[in-house]
C-alpha cells in the first residue's frame, strides 16, 4: 500500500513536471511533427515536446503540422515552414490550407490553386474557391458553379453545381438545381439526398 502510494505520487509529479511548460501559453495543440502550435495573446509560435521553443511567438496565424508542412500568416500572408521550424514557401498568399496529398490552397487574392511541397504551383490559380482533395478529386468553383477535378489539374465533372461537398466511399453530396443529391465520381446522380 505504502509504495503503491509512492509510485501513485511520482507518477503525478511527473505528469506535472511534463506539461507545466505548458502554462506558459494561452493555447497548446496536439504534438505533430515534434512540434506543437503555440499561442500566446495574438501571437503563435511552435514548441518542442520539452516545452523548447524551437519557432519564435511572432505569427499572426498558425495552422497544426500536416505532412511535414504548417501554414503560417504574418502581416497578412501566408506560407508553410518545414518540421524544423525554417520557412519553405515564402509568406506571399492572401490564403492557404493545409497540405493533403502533398498539395496545399492557395490564394493570390483573387483566385485559388494548389502547389506542391516545394512551393511550385502546380494546379493553376483559376478557381474562385476549392476544397482538399479526398479520393483522388477537388471540388473547384469556377464562374460560381462546383465540379471536380483531379490532382493534374484536369476536370473531370464540369462546373454545373450550386455546391459540391468532398468524396467518401466514391461518392459525393452536390446541389443541383437547388436539391441536393449524390454522384459518383463520373457525374452520375446515384440518390437524392436528405
Amino acid at each position: 500500500m505504502k509504495y503503491s502510494l509512492l509510485f501513485s505520487a511520482i507518477l503525478v509529479s511527473m505528469a506535472g513536471f511534463g506539461q507545466a511548460w505548458t502554462k506558459q501559453y494561452d493555447h497548446v495543440d496536439e504534438c505533430v511533427c515534434g512540434l506543437s502550435l503555440v499561442g500566446k495573446g495574438e501571437k503563435h509560435g511552435f514548441a518542442d515536446k520539452d516545452g523548447k521553443l524551437v519557432v519564435p511567438l511572432i505569427y499572426d496565424e498558425a495552422m497544426t503540422f500536416s505532412e511535414g508542412m504548417a501554414a503560417v500568416k504574418q502581416d497578412g500572408k501566408w506560407g508553410f515552414l518545414d518540421s524544423t521550424g525554417k520557412l519553405i514557401i515564402p509568406l506571399k498568399y492572401t490564403d492557404a490550407m493545409s497540405f493533403h496529398n502533398d498539395l496545399a490552397i492557395v490564394s493570390n487574392g483573387t483566385y485559388y490553386g494548389f502547389i506542391d511541397k516545394t512551393g511550385k504551383v502546380v494546379i493553376a490559380m483559376i478557381y474562385d474557391n476549392a476544397l482538399t482533395f479526398s479520393e483522388g478529386l477537388s471540388a473547384v468553383n469556377k464562374n460560381g458553379q462546383w465540379g471536380y477535378i483531379d490532382q493534374n489539374g484536369k476536370e473531370i465533372i464540369s462546373c454545373k453545381y450550386g455546391f459540391a461537398g468532398s468524396f467518401a466511399d466514391g461518392n459525393a453530396k452536390v446541389m443541383k438545381d437547388s436539391k441536393w443529391i449524390v454522384i459518383d465520381k463520373n457525374g452520375k446522380k446515384v440518390a437524392d439526398a436528405d
